[in-house]
């Protein structure tokens, strides 16, 4: 079917939505990822219309910048304090109107004739739509817009049949014709006219001088006091003019949205028909009863999302991805064949293969690549992971370069702030680092390098050395039958003595009397002289080569400096 061009849409998003009991705009409250003035806008541009303009009057700034982020090149105009969605078609086609002269004085090649441009009004067919009409789509506008020009029509309405019409404009038609006599609101319809099941549903297609020369003639003489829109059907259908209907068959393409109940019905709705097309396209949503997805995603075939899944936003999820259960992706593109579980994600990318949680958290900015691994309990932030590189548990990553196919240990955190400036850390290719090892940046980690369980990384890591900072182990023995004597601690420890080797008779052991006297010294501030190395204590890493030849921990062999 070939869809003519309109010369405009109108939206009418004027209304303050007061049954919603929001400081939001009614027009601005979300479903499937769009504002219901977003998805009005959407529908509208589907026409390719020469001309797009909002009314606006509640909110009008938050509106109007909503407008302007969504459709740049739309118009807004702004509804006075005159009641009606006659008034604000009034002053939609008086922008539109001055937009069509303007545009004619800028065609001219010279600088025209003065007044030249007066006289330059719009021309062709308008539609009319609401702002609060969130599943009307492009194709049922384009149906009414052929059936419009098919007919020759001076005004085409959009109707549908409910059960309950309570509260909504009542379709007259003519006996034999089927033509539209006139539309009633409910307020002002007669007992008689109350029964009729066809209502309005407020979108229109008229043609711009019909529509022109009707809006003169409106008053306000309704129990509502307002310039009804309705009331030119009926004077175009005075003029001479064919006024004609056509009947949607699905009630929920114009149904609107007039308080939170409404709202939470049509967006239930509206996800339902996305997950179905979805699933005619081969992606595979093992309960939809439990997954959202926003009207901007886009999956592909082979695609399975597990249950209580949210995907917003422009998420991207690649062929033969399994998403979920109990995930939200937000702007996150999800690669070929990747798995995500049980993940809270915004605005990252998820690399080929790769694996995510359960229960991980990418924050904007992370890039997993190909066979990575983000694992249970993992935060990231401003990371680049490189190919098959992975962070299993239990860490932080931020403001991170990783490259591939390292090892990072859990309990693992890149310290990143310095109180006043985030720092980056940088950790080579085929790198392995410790458990519980804090990386004070900004600090680079070379390539194949290794560091020990517990390390406090503040120095560069040369490229294959070993980084390591942790002492050598102490003992104190009987510090707790000493310390906490009577615990429940003490007394088990007392129990355990003889299986230990420690004297029954509560004497200490040399260490522990050393460390007792060192104790009591430094007590008395006399100076405390460091106990003399141990055998086979391993040397400080940071200090110089011993004079002596000391042998180094590999030598001895008795500290092992585990990487997991």
């Amino acid at each position: 079917m070939t869809v003519p061009r309109p010369a405009a849409v109108i939206v009418l998003a004027a209304g303050e939505g007061t049954r919603m009991r929001s400081a939001t705009p009614k027009v601005l409250h979300t479903l499937a990822g769009r504002s219901m003035l977003g998805h009005a806008l959407a529908t509208a541009q589907a026409l390719d219309p020469e001309r797009v303009v909002v009314v606006v009057r509640h909110e009008r700034d938050k509106v109007a910048a909503h407008v302007t982020e969504h459709v740049p090149t739309a118009l807004v105009a702004d509804q006075d304090a005159i009641p009606g969605t006659g008034r604000a078609v009034q002053v939609a086609m008086t922008a539109l109107d001055a937009a069509a002269q303007a545009s004619a004085v800028a065609a001219l090649d010279g600088p025209g004739v003065p007044g030249s441009a007066s006289g330059v009004l719009l021309e062709g067919a308008v539609v009319v739509v609401a702002g609060d009409v969130p599943l009307l789509d492009a194709g049922t506008l384009g149906e009414l817009l052929a059936a419009h020009h098919a007919d020759g029509n001076a005004v085409t309405v959009l109707t549908t049949e409910v059960e309950d019409a309570t509260g909504y404009g009542r379709i007259v038609r003519e006996p034999g014709t089927g033509d539209v006599l006139r539309i009633v609101e409910h307020k002002d319809a007669s007992d008689a006219e109350r029964e009729i099941r066809e209502i309005n549903s407020s979108i229109y297609v008229f043609d711009a001088a019909v529509l022109r020369g009707a809006l003169g003639r409106l008053g306000r003489d309704n129990a509502q006091g307002e310039v009804y829109l309705t009331d030119v059907l009926a004077i175009a259908r005075g003029d001479g003019g064919h006024v004609r209907a056509l009947r949607a068959d699905d009630p929920y393409v114009v149904e609107g949205v007039n308080d939170r109940v409404q709202l939470a019905a049509l967006a239930a709705e509206l996800n339902r028909r996305i997950l179905e097309d979805w699933m005619r396209e081969g992606v595979t949503v093992v309960d939809p009863a439990t997954t959202w997805v926003d009207v901007d995603v886009e999956l592909e075939r082979d695609v399975t999302i597990l249950p209580n899944t949210q995907l917003h936003g422009a998420t991207v999820v690649r062929e033969g991805a399994t998403v979920g259960p109990d995930t939200t992706l937000t702007d996150v593109e999800v690669g070929p064949r990747a798995t995500v579980v049980r993940t809270h994600g915004s605005l990252a990318v998820i690399g080929e293969k790769a694996s995510v949680g359960p229960f991980a958290y990418l924050r904007p900015g992370t890039v997993l690549g190909r066979k990575g691994k983000i694992g249970t309990f993992v935060e990231t932030k401003n990371a680049q992971i490189g190919e098959g590189s992975k962070v299993p548990h239990l860490s932080y990553i931020g403001d991170a370069t990783i490259g591939e196919h390292s090892n990072i240990g859990a309990a693992s955190v890149t310290v990143n702030y310095d109180g006043v400036n985030k720092h980056r850390t940088t950790i080579g290719s085929h790198a392995r680092t410790g458990a519980d090892n804090m990386f004070v940046a900004p600090v680079t980690v070379g390539d194949g390098a290794y560091t020990g369980a517990g390390t406090v990384i503040r120095r560069d890591v040369p490229a294959g050395a070993l980084g390591v900072s942790a002492g050598a182990q102490r003992n104190i023995e009987g510090w707790v039958q000493r310390s906490r004597a009577g615990t429940p601690a003490a007394k088990a420890a007392q129990a355990a003595a003889p299986a230990a080797g420690t004297p029954l008779d509560g004497s200490l052991s040399p260490q522990a009397r050393a460390e007792l006297e060192r104790a009591a010294t430094a007590a008395r501030g006399i100076p405390v002289t460091p106990p003399p190395g141990l055998p086979g204590q391993p040397a400080q890493l940071s200090d110089p080569p011993s004079p002596t030849g000391g042998q180094t921990t590999a030598e001895h062999g008795t500290e092992e400096t585990s990487t997991r």
